[in-house]
């Protein structure tokens, strides 16, 4: 029964971590970092009193810190991920969430399980680190998937712009005050950008490269054709959105099909951890004659790397990619 019990403390811990990171994060930045609310983080940065180059600078500074840090031995491979989620946090504060939530994590395994130091203390630090990656990536994963939204709707909106007489820049800044967040953000930066000089076809390139996302090439490149060789921009970009549209549906479309054989390859890969926890509530005593043999503990550890290789195997045989 023990086992099962800390396993079940375990998970409660670590949903604990995930949910103190997010707090913290919502209580430090406001409302207005969550991807839930949609509100525009930079609008509202500008009704709080903060001038347009002040908050061009924050915005900028969070959107690059991350690439900057990659030379952080451990962090490099934080670092990437934290880039797309756009984490206002820094990389020094970001290491900071991951020291204190591993000491959290360690407190609160010592209240509640009884594991040995070295293995309470090896459990925090995952815990603390995973955490935080976890967080970053699910973070990560919504804003791509936002900005992959919403960005047909943004490019039909600057064609009308357009349409009506508007420069592109001026596009650009009518989807930074139109649309929600994450993309509206990103445009109104552009917008900034290019009003303090920036050629507005680079500031594409750059948000394309930084997102690494094939939509936004397309845009960037749309862009600065038609400013070295001109050309009737509207009529390119209602091109432009009919494909990124056609893209979204047809990438919709094969997540549908494939999602059956991913919840497949999700549940073999969760099941015999369930099936552990199970057998050690239904019987307690189970693996107690064998718990003392010396090949228990190899035996287990070749499991567990099965159990791994498992999850990498299933999320490579379900990752189709178009």
């Amino acid at each position: 029964m023990s086992l099962s019990v800390d396993l079940i403390i375990y998970g409660l811990i670590f949903i604990a971590v995930l949910v103190v990171v997010e707090g913290l994060y919502l209580t430090v930045f406001g409302r207005s970092i969550s991807l839930n609310s949609r509100v525009n983080r930079r609008l509202e940065m500008l009704e709080k009193g903060q001038g347009r180059e002040q908050v061009l600078d924050q915005l900028r500074k969070e959107m690059s810190q991350h690439i900057r840090s990659q030379s952080i031995p451990i962090y490099s491979l934080l670092a990437n991920k934290a880039q797309k989620a756009n984490i206002a946090f820094s990389p020094t504060q970001l290491i900071g969430v991951m020291v204190a939530l591993s000491v959290v994590a360690f407190i609160g395994l010592t209240a509640g399980t009884g594991a040995s130091l070295p293995v309470r203390a090896a459990v925090a630090v995952a815990m603390g680190v995973g955490g935080v990656f976890v967080w970053v990536n699910s973070k990560a994963k919504k804003r791509l998937s936002l900005i992959e939204e919403q960005l047909p709707d943004a490019v039909e909106l600057m064609v009308r712009s357009l349409r009506v007489g508007h420069p592109f820049s001026s596009a650009i800044n009518i989807v930074a005050n139109e649309v929600p967040d994450p993309l509206a953000t990103e445009m109104g930066v552009i917008a900034d950008e290019a009003a303090y000089g920036r050629d507005m076809g680079d500031s594409l390139k750059a948000l394309a490269e930084r997102m690494d996302m094939q939509d936004l090439r397309f845009l960037a490149v749309a862009v600065t054709i038609q400013q070295t060789s001109g050309g009737n921009l509207a009529e390119i970009l209602d091109g432009l959105a009919k494909v990124i549209r056609a893209r979204f549906r047809l990438f919709r479309r094969v997540k549908a099909i494939t999602a059956e054989a991913k919840w497949s390859g999700m549940f073999l890969s969760v099941f015999p951890l369930l099936a552990l926890v199970g057998i050690n509530v239904l019987q307690p005593n189970y693996y107690d004659e064998v718990m003392e043999t010396p090949v228990f503990v190899p035996a287990c550890l070749v499991v567990a790397g099965f159990l791994v290789a498992n999850i990498f195997v299933m999320r490579h045989l379900t990752n189709i990619k178009v």
